[in-house]
């Protein structure tokens, strides 16, 4: 009998990050089911829920970003850096790790140093226009770099597509879709927008939602908002805001329920947002984190060009926007199905099995070597 394949997969903080390391180790234990996968993360991040209710190992390491100005964090750095990179390098030594995927994060970086050092195979996962710098450092030493974007600037980058659960990656919107709206408590035949700042929210999105729910409602437009956790509308009692034609829900686990059950979309565009909503085939409005590196602008740029989400900047959407833009736009049923089609046009499923397959096939490669030798 083969000997299970041991993986440790790193990556935390948001769900952008863990959500496709997730989806490939989902479709490492598709391929192989004995495999044992470990995954490792930092304290405080969602991965200490997403990663155990996926049914997963989790080791924690600590955190250690490098300070971006002089103060005593920056002498601390080295110290707290050199725990990180032990603590790593135990995991992978208790886990008998054949090799580490990394999709960003501060965990990465300990991580890949530690899998270098112990001349165990990288994979690296970027899911955003622009590398982060843990992955820039891990795609230097890597026997893979999968991209859900092209020309990232990642030495041997091969472009796969974002990796995706199977929920959403498989999702059939029409088949889903009355499903979805007795989820949300969408009655009759109100036409839907759905509304989410991403797994964290985003507050600004959030007010000007809020202070746009009648003329939304006037519209025969039945309002779906995901605010993101701790962000939830309060009215002036300090209750959560209730409004005819209005769902507020602070966190949903089935975003292929989300996807189905909107019409049209409101959201930032993180790199999985983006390839969701074309996999899914439904409308946005996109509106790109104003704070980083510009890079959920860029993510924008091809589902934008094929016609399959609009964008508009943080700062100009507003209650205006939503009452001359928003509800227009939910109004025509013909240009929200144009839309639709033309972001089912770019939808990629299979980036996760494409990952799993480069993962397993080195490992097969090394053990035969291993053997021969």
């Amino acid at each position: 009998m083969t000997e299970a394949m041991r993986l440790v997969v790193a990556g935390g903080g948001t769900a952008g990050h863990i959500s496709p390391m997730l989806a490939i180790a989902d479709a490492v234990k598709d391929e192989q089911a004995d495999a044992q996968i470990t995954a490792l993360g930092s304290p405080g991040g969602l991965e200490t829920k997403l990663v155990p209710d996926a049914g997963y190992p989790l080791e924690l390491i600590p955190k250690a970003p490098m300070p971006r100005s002089l103060n005593l964090d920056l002498l601390k750095f080295p110290f707290r850096f050199i725990a990180a990179l032990n603590q790593a390098k135990r995991v992978l030594k208790q886990t008998g790790a054949e090799a580490v995927l990394g999709v960003g994060g501060y965990v990465c970086t300990p991580a890949y140093l530690a899998a270098k050092q112990l001349r165990i195979p990288i994979f690296v996962h970027e899911a955003n226009s622009v590398a982060g710098m843990a992955n820039k450092l891990g795609a230097k030493s890597a026997a893979f770099v999968g991209t859900t974007f092209a020309n990232t600037g990642l030495p041997g980058e091969v472009k796969v597509g974002m990796p995706m659960r199977s929920n959403v990656a498989q999702m059939n919107r029409e088949t889903l879709r009355d499903e979805a709206r007795k989820y949300f408590g969408v009655t009759g035949e109100k036409i839907v927008l759905l509304v989410t700042g991403g797994s964290s929210g985003a507050q600004s999105i959030n007010t000007s939602i809020a202070a746009s729910l009648a003329e939304l409602n006037e519209a025969g437009v039945h309002t779906v908002h995901i605010t993101g956790r701790g962000k939830q509308i309060l009215d002036a009692e300090g209750q959560v805001l209730a409004h005819e034609g209005y769902t507020q829900i602070e966190y949903v686990d089935r975003m292929d329920y989300a996807y189905a059950v909107a019409d049209l979309m409101v959201c930032r565009s993180g790199a999985g947002t983006v390839c969701e909503l074309a996999v899914a085939g439904t409308a946005a409005v996109l509106v790109p984190l104003p704070i980083g590196n510009g890079e959920q602008k860029l993510n924008a740029r091809e589902l934008v060009a094929a016609g399959g989400a609009v964008l508009v900047s943080d700062d100009d959407f507003t209650k205006s926007y939503i009452t001359e833009n928003v509800i227009k736009l939910l109004g025509d049923q013909h240009k929200l199905e144009q839309m639709s089609q033309a972001a089912s046009s770019l939808g990629q499923r299979d980036a996760a099995q494409i990952m799993a397959r480069r993962i397993i096939e080195e490992v097969s490669t090394r053990r035969r070597a291993g053997q021969e030798g």
